[in-house]
């Protein structure tokens, strides 16, 4: 793998959405937010997915100019027509709705509709933290990999989950987690990169292992639980969807488009976002030195023979975080040759 500076990979990003139509600010935001992803570790969600929204966005799939805006609120709540544009533009939107409403009322839920793939969960529930809020994100996933518990049609997707809470002086906590055992991106990239899966991801329509990520279109994912305690994840997965899909009036169950396979029909996606003002339930300091507490806790509890430490959820990426801006976006060799071509054929030059 090459190492290429956060700046370069944002950059390119950057000067090729504007190339297929986005305005110069709106694709600098996307930008960003696609290179923090990859900075965190998120690496089926960063500069891996440009290829694919650059054709989704040529084929008609995606609105390159949308008008975002809030069709219906309360005090608390409010539901954004996302205009079919980038996901991304979407969530950033949303979030500023539900941090700005918080303010004054404490809490509040803000859901989406006619959105699209944004990339990792924790990206959007970030962002009520950074204002100093507790940020939970939901949605539902853009393409279904998922059969409900005893069945093999694929009906429900990933359906991830994110909620980022501050501390004072640890690392926040941060839980962004699929409803799957492992997210589909995973297996994307493990399909580019030539690798195989663990058992336990995927199993085909008889229930056998699959390890193949080549093979991922003649099996599906496992939901959270594995074969023993996979109801769970299932539940979850269904109970986010109508939260962040049906309760928005966005696309659910049969309703979802494969954006894989389909780069021109509009995905409709639905995702919600929540942000907690901490300072309605009490003294903000006091809160966050808690966390602190319960993280050291944690951490220096007593350990299993053969761990040689404890992480609190959301550290190993803030670790990776420091490290990716320190030396650089770690960027597989084959997808370095897939990115210059793509950048060849929009006239911005290679990525490296």
């Amino acid at each position: 793998m090459d190492r290429l500076p956060a700046p370069t990979v944002r950059n390119f990003i950057d000067q090729a959405f504007q190339r297929v139509g986005l305005p110069e600010a709106d694709a600098r935001a996307v930008a960003e937010l696609m290179a923090e992803a990859d900075l965190q570790g998120s690496e089926g969600h960063g500069i891996f997915r440009l290829p694919q929204y650059i054709r989704r966005i040529r084929a008609g799939g995606i609105n390159p100019r949308p008008r975002i805006r809030i069709e219906r609120e309360r005090a608390a709540t409010a539901l954004v027509d996302g205009d079919n544009g980038m996901g991304h533009l979407v969530m950033k939107y949303a979030a500023q709705v539900a941090i700005a409403k918080a303010r004054s009322a404490g809490s509040a839920w803000v859901g989406a509709r006619w959105s699209n793939h944004a990339g990792p969960a924790s990206l959007y529930a970030k962002m009520p933290m950074r204002a100093g809020m507790i940020g939970q994100y939901l949605a539902v996933g853009n393409a279904n990999h998922l059969p409900p518990w005893g069945g093999v049609e694929m009906l429900l997707s990933t359906n991830p989950v994110a909620v980022a809470i501050p501390a004072l002086e640890e690392p926040p906590v941060v839980l962004d987690m699929a409803t799957t055992v492992a997210a589909f991106g995973k297996v994307k990239t493990r399909a580019q990169r030539g690798e195989s899966m663990p058992e336990g991801w995927m199993v085909d329509r008889d229930g056998k292992p699959l390890t193949d990520p080549r093979r991922m279109n003649e099996g599906f994912l496992l939901p959270l639980g594995g074969h023993e305690g996979g109801y769970k994840g299932y539940g979850m997965a269904l109970v986010f969807g109508i939260l962040a899909g049906t309760l928005n009036g966005a696309a659910m169950g049969r309703g979802v488009i494969d954006f894989n396979a389909d780069d021109a029909s509009a995905t409709n996606t639905g995702q919600a976002i929540l942000a907690i003002d901490i300072e309605a339930f009490g003294e903000k300091e006091a809160f966050l030195k808690s966390v602190d507490a319960l993280s050291r806790d944690m951490r220096s509890s007593e350990r299993m023979k053969g761990f040689e430490r404890i992480f609190l959820p959301g550290e190993q990426s803030y670790f990776k975080y420091q490290q990716n801006v320190r030396d650089g976006v770690a960027i597989p060799d084959a997808l370095i040759k897939t990115l210059n071509a793509l950048g060849e054929s929009l006239g911005i030059g290679k990525l490296a």
